[in-house]
């Protein structure tokens, strides 16, 4: 019987979305829960695409485990859909950005429908929404009344061409992410959420999570905890600044200061400097620069001196020259640095670049070649020297002596900075949640109250910024307001993307609540969330951001976790090979789906990727993968309408494999381990066609291991060819007798080189193959699962494999 999978997949989709199989009842607190997430998608354009797949599938597997194991599972879906690129369609197009928002969701919601992803559809939500932003903007009210939300001036990275602020992660390599127009640094007010307020509680925070160590190293070096000493320094004409540094065993040896272009100081110092014509022209050229090119690209190199002032080293009174350089950001701590070129690289190369002199106060390098640094003197266990009473001291002893003396001389206290920067909340477009305040014309900001939420986003024509001008001050009947008598302006900047995206998990356990943002008592039982999968590209922006806002509810009593994300697991991305050319930014964008479905089915897909690799190492297509797995999938099919294999008998034969199998698949599972239990249900395969009998019970536990990765093959198999009358994403999933796991397994040894030097012996079961032959694919799966050979092959370009089967593997790499 031929398996016809666009027939058997539509009915089945059709069969879950009628009798609700995916809807959760929230409020069973009998069972034991399982959040199961993946990150919010951005409902664009563009078709679903593969990177799509092997975000949601991963996901979309552990929540059907879950529900067969037992637990009530909540697998929701979503839309993040406010943003730019859907503004910058309307501006083009004309159409207005919800229309093309709306269409976009329904197809996107078609599109995952046909990859059988388990979701309640109707209990999706999405971010542009008001009865969800209404939520947005309470949120952002309280933030305001507690002083975490801020109006005030700052540099800020802008889009000319969009007409917006960009935030960094919307930025690369100096362009912004939509369009690749140049982005620049510029003065505006704008709103802010204090985040920096929470750096040592999101810090702390991190010891306690289930995060892949890379990313909460990540984030901690985001935070950038330093503990120092800030020293106040006085200029030759009276102004005062202050510096924040963590090597203050090195202040005698300062010989210039560094101030950003853009610094209040500068303005300050303005009327005595001589040279202001070129110190101008340089902030002009400064901000033309982005963030990006001021701070990776010139080196810190580019400077200009403010003749006419000098600075006062405090503790030995010598004038130091003041410069303005551009690697220096106003908002970045005192926005002024102190440079000690001898034990500075940075430094080293400015002074040498500016021609300025250089004192060595730690011996023990050769600051003719180059700086002596901190790790180098530190490590040396080197001593002070130039440094009057602190000479023949070590690093450690002076630090603390220096200290001592700075802070007596009134100049001084020790202090912990954070690298962490003010959340820039104001985007100056149309697309986005409107920020619930007025501003009075007497100066006064006030938010609006919970009775007048949402604050809906009025109708327009015109979406585009003009002039750093939002496109709502062109909607002035919805501007321009009257309170108590007194004229006002609502805020006519939108807040950013990430507003809505930072607290959608909580949402998603009460999506229709009208009176509250979510109960207390879901909440409760439903956080944190068990499993969250998505991109580490949203690191230090959206995980960041959402760590913040969550932490802020808790706080306030209105969120029961201080962290929302248990479990966080980024999935790999799946590169071009065999000539398929990605895009740059997304690689997976090539491949349709679609197509894929079409041809091969959407159980054949998820089967393909799920058996690529390990969730989040980052695999390479294979043009061969689908097509070889929907052979899997038909071959499993024949065992099933074979009438005379299948029987109410028992198999001796396939005792032990079977209950081996249900073990490794288990184990696998809950390790996220996809592509080893499908080479172990293989294995069992294999087994069972080299039988006459395969019994029932057999049977229903092979394909109740298949559900969670290929459900509709397995739902049609469980309800038709074995005849139950519920659903198999219900039915329990198998267990195992631990009594028939001796092995009868026999094994062969396989040596792997690389570049004909062996690097491990792998050891493949026999029966993965066809008559105890192991072919490439099957062993290339095994090598990519084992350490010694993933360490040698890292960072490296697999040119060829020399395979001899059974026999040796040598993969030649450049």
């Amino acid at each position: 019987m031929e398996y016809n999978h666009l027939e058997i997949e539509k009915k089945w989709q059709k069969y879950w979305t009628d009798n609700h199989i995916y809807k959760t009842d929230m409020r069973d607190f009998s069972r034991p829960k399982y959040y199961a997430l993946s990150m919010f998608s951005y409902p664009s354009g563009a078709n679903l695409h593969v990177g799509h797949i092997s975000n949601y599938t991963p996901t979309d597997i552990m929540a059907r485990f879950k529900r067969m194991q037992g637990y009530n599972v909540l697998h929701p879906t979503g839309f993040d859909a406010f943003g730019l690129p859907a503004e910058q369609y309307a501006i083009k197009t004309g159409n207005h950005p919800e229309t093309f928002t709306r269409k976009n969701i329904e197809t996107f919601t078609e599109q995952l429908k046909m990859c059988g992803y388990s979701y309640d559809y109707d209990n999706a939500i999405a971010t542009c929404d008001p009865e969800y932003y209404r939520w947005t903007q309470w949120i952002f009210t309280n933030l305001y009344k507690d002083g975490l939300a801020k109006y005030k001036g700052m540099p800020v990275s802008y889009c000319e061409e969009l007409g917006t602020v960009l935030a960094n992660d919307e930025i690369i390599d100096g362009k912004s992410e939509i369009g690749g127009f140049p982005v620049v640094r510029k003065l505006l007010n704008q709103w802010v959420i204090d985040i920096p307020k929470y750096a040592e509680k999101l810090l702390n925070g991190l010891d306690g999570l289930d995060w892949p160590e890379s990313t909460k190293e990540m984030q901690r070096n985001w935070i950038g905890k330093s503990e120092g000493v800030e020293v106040e320094i006085c200029t030759n004409v009276g102004v005062k600044f202050k510096i924040f540094t963590t090597c203050i065993e090195t202040i005698y040896g300062i010989t210039f200061f560094v101030l950003a272009p853009e610094s209040e100081i500068i303005d300050k110092l303005k009327p005595y400097i001589t040279n202001i014509d070129e110190v101008e022209e340089y902030q002009r050229e400064t901000e033309r620069k982005s963030e990006f090119e001021r701070k990776e690209m010139n080196n810190g190199k580019t400077g200009v001196e403010l003749k006419g002032v000098y600075a006062i080293n405090p503790v030995n009174n010598n004038k130091v020259r003041i410069f303005a350089g551009d690697f220096v950001i106003a908002n970045y701590g005192t926005g002024a640095l102190m440079s000690v070129p001898a034990h500075d690289q940075r430094d080293y190369d400015f002074a040498r670049v500016h021609n300025i002199d250089m004192i060595e106060v730690i011996s023990g390098g050769n600051i003719n070649e180059k700086a002596y640094e901190k790790l180098e003197y530190l490590a040396n266990n080197s001593k002070l020297v130039n440094s009057e009473e602190f000479s023949g001291l070590t690093v450690k002893e002076a630090k603390k002596l220096i200290t001592e003396k700075v802070v007596q001389m009134g100049i001084a206290e020790t202090k912990v900075n954070y690298r962490l920067r003010d959340w820039i909340f104001a985007r100056q477009r149309y697309w986005g949640e409107p920020v619930p305040v007025v501003h009075m014309e007497d100066g006064t900001i006030l938010p609006l109250k919970d009775s007048e939420l949402p604050l809906v986003l009025p109708k327009l024509s015109d979406y585009k910024s003009k002039n750093g001008i939002a496109p709502l001050e062109n909607a002035q009947e919805w501007v321009n307001v009257e309170i108590d008598g007194k004229r006002g302006k609502r805020e006519t900047s939108t807040m950013p993307g990430s507003a809505g995206s930072s607290w959608y998990f909580l949402r998603f356990i009460d999506p229709f609540n009208d009176k509250e943002f979510a109960d207390y008592e879901l909440l409760s039982h439903w956080m944190p969330v068990d499993l969250y999968i998505g991109g580490p590209e949203h690191t230090v922006g959206h995980l960041l951001y959402s760590r913040m806002w969550n932490r802020y509810l808790h706080e306030k009593g209105y969120a029961p976790t201080e962290e929302p994300f248990k479990k966080l697991v980024h999935q790999g991305m799946i590169l071009g090979a065999n000539g398929i050319k990605m895009g740059k930014r997304y690689p997976e964008y090539a491949i349709d789906p679609r197509e894929t479905i079409k041809e091969y089915g959407a159980d054949a897909l998820r089967l393909a990727i799920s058996f690529m690799g390990p969730v989040s190492v980052t695999k390479t297509w294979n043009l061969t993968a689908v097509p070889s797995a929907r052979k899997f999938i038909e071959r499993v099919y024949r065992l099933y309408t074979d009438e005379n294999r299948i029987k109410d008998e028992e198999n001796k034969n396939l005792e032990t494999i079977y209950n081996q199998t249900v073990k490794k698949v288990t184990e696998d599972y809950e390790n996220l381990s996809f592509n080893t239990a499908i080479a172990q249900i293989m294995t069992f395969v294999n087994c069972v066609y080299k039988e006459n009998i395969f019994p029932k019970k057999y049977a229903e536990g092979l394909i109740l291991m298949l559900a969670p990765i290929t459900p509709h093959i397995a739902e049609e198999v469980w309800q038709n060819l074995l005849g139950h009358n519920s659903s198999v994403c219900v039915a329990s999933f198998p267990t195992y007798d631990k009594t028939k796991l001796e092995s009868n397994i026999s094994f062969v040894e396989i040596p792997v080189q690389v570049n004909g030097k062996l690097k491990n012996v792998i050891k493949a079961d026999k029966n993965l193959g066809d008559n105890g032959i192991i072919n490439l694919e099957i062993l290339m799966n095994i090598v990519n699962n084992d350490e010694k050979i993933k360490i040698a092959l890292e960072n490296k370009e697999i040119v060829k494999t020399i395979y001899v089967p059974n026999k040796m593997l040598n993969i030649v790499v450049k």
